[in-house]
């Protein structure tokens, strides 16, 4: 009996979800149009690449809308989603299940400029392009370290039928260093290409002992992360990882039709439409555990090597992107309980414990990657130098009034806003505020006399004060304040009162 724990709990998750987003979120509908040659495989494979290559043969279709919804509810203070019946988030499991790529191995990074660290010899990035693909593009085809897209596909779209195995293994590592640069590193341009992959498609032998799965998670979180911010609208990384996720988990939300299981997973939505289905449950916690998946899993990803590290709390790196795999929210997913209270009863077990050195400075290893990913000058060498070798002018070292050299004087600029303002409400000083409060004490006097007509009754004023009047009452009716210096009149029938 396999457990397959699954959440109902009416309509309310639809309405939640479905309730119209605050935005919605686009992203790239088509990653490339470079074609699998069957020479490629042995290479794909050598790299632990080949499942995300079958993928990437596949029609991708984004429903963005859909997507929107989700990233909506996304938390990036635990990188989780957050759901009326708990916490749910993408793990390492569902990046092997769904992609199929490894998540054992070394972490992803390196720095182009250190290009002699990855590949003996002192030649430059560009260099280097020339050798391993065998072509260098032309000036107008690059932006700084990235190459675009449309001259790459037309370049290495297609290899020769009569090519010879250099030039298949350099039609092999174009291709690679698309399907990273695309299908799971993508970024919101989606029409360029980074040399970042040169040191590793230049060891196509060593790239299978690097973590492309967790690689690939940091970057999806690290893309919705920044969502975040309301005035970002544009989605990347891999999204395919993204929508096959959804709908493994929420059945609900799954196209018809679609029944037949393939290897990776996320295979099995090619070319959907967006009939949705309205059967099955609203959300599973445990999808891969059925025998039909079972059934066309790949053996090694079986391994308790492999499945060991689904459950680990780690960091997730790619180059400098580091984001956290909290898979102790989201216990559920594994089969566990989700009991906080827990974690404050058992707090006296998990004291963190070390040794306490002299110097607790950052170690080596810190310091070597930083030299290689930060940035050391935040301002120009003028503006680091040392101030002590400036020599100090004659001028700044005599004593007295007379001896010091005159300073530059500003001339004073007005303030715009408080000209307007004080054009708007009057001031002393403006001509219109003296002549309103004339014919304000003009009223008056009549009034005292009984002999001048009231405001409001018939009477009838000439002149600009009248139509000094006039703009008073309209800028009352706009929202605008009393004047400064003076006191309003009354406009109702006792003005003069």
């Amino acid at each position: 009996m396999f457990a397959v724990y699954v959440c109902n709990f009416g309509s309310g998750l639809l309405y939640l979800l479905f309730h119209v987003p605050r935005r919605c979120i686009s992203s790239m509908r088509r990653q490339q149009g470079m074609q699998l040659d069957e020479r490629y495989i042995p290479y794909l494979q050598m790299a632990r690449l080949y499942h995300l290559a079958r993928l990437n043969d596949r029609w991708f279709r984004l429903d963005e809308p859909f997507v929107s919804v989700f990233v909506e509810r996304w938390r990036l203070e635990t990188h989780t989603f957050h759901m009326p019946f708990g916490e749910c988030t993408i793990t390492l499991q569902d990046v092997v299940y769904q992609l199929g790529l490894p998540v054992d191995g070394h972490y992803v990074s390196g720095c182009l400029i250190d290009f002699h660290v990855y590949i003996q010899g002192g030649r430059p990035a560009w260099q280097w392009f020339q050798k391993l693909l065998g072509v260098l593009p032309p000036a107008n085809q690059i932006q700084k370290f990235a190459v675009n897209c449309t001259w790459f596909q037309e370049t290495f779209g297609e290899c020769p039928e009569e090519a010879d195995e250099e030039t298949v293994r350099r039609f092999a590592r174009a291709y690679i260093m698309m399907l990273l640069g695309t299908q799971l590193f993508a970024d919101k341009s989606g029409n360029r290409i980074h040399i970042r992959w040169l040191p590793f498609v230049a060891r196509l032998e060593e790239m299978s002992g690097y973590s492309w799965g967790s690689a690939a998670l940091a970057w999806l979180y690290r893309c919705m992360c920044r969502l975040a911010n309301r005035h970002v609208v544009k989605l990347a990384g891999p999204l395919q990882l993204l929508r096959s996720w959804i709908f493994w988990r929420f059945p609900r939300f799954r196209p018809a039709g679609y029944d037949a299981f393939s290897w990776p997973l996320a295979s099995r939505w090619s070319g959907y439409n967006l009939n949705v289905s309205e059967n099955g449950p609203q959300f599973i916690w445990m999808p891969y555990s059925t025998p039909d998946v079972l059934q066309v899993v790949h053996p090694e990803v079986l391994e308790p090597r492999h499945t060991m590290l689904w459950r680990c709390v780690t960091s997730l790196i790619y180059f400098a992107v580091v984001e956290w795999h909290q898979v102790d929210r989201v216990l559920p997913q594994f089969g566990g309980v989700q009991h906080w209270h827990l974690h404050w009863e058992t707090r006296a077990d998990h004291v963190l414990r070390f040794d306490v050195v002299a110097d607790p400075g950052p170690s080596h290893d810190f310091l070597d990657w930083w030299h290689q990913h930060g940035k050391r000058f935040l301002s120009p060498e003028m503006y680091l130098g040392d101030s002590r070798a400036i020599p100090i002018p004659v001028e700044a070292i005599q004593r007295g009034a007379g001896r010091v050299p005159d300073m530059d004087r500003v001339d004073d600029v007005f303030d715009r806003r408080r000209v307007e303002r004080r054009a708007r409400v009057g001031t002393r000083r403006s001509h219109r505020d003296w002549m309103w409060l004339d014919q304000a004490m003009e009223e008056g006097d009549e009034a005292s006399r009984g002999g001048g007509r009231r405001r409001g009754h018939g009477g009838r004023r000439r002149g600009v004060a009248a139509r000094q009047d006039h703009d008073d009452r309209g800028e009352d009716a706009a929202g605008g304040g009393d004047p400064v210096g003076g006191v309003r009149p009354d406009h109702g029938g006792h003005g003069g009162e």
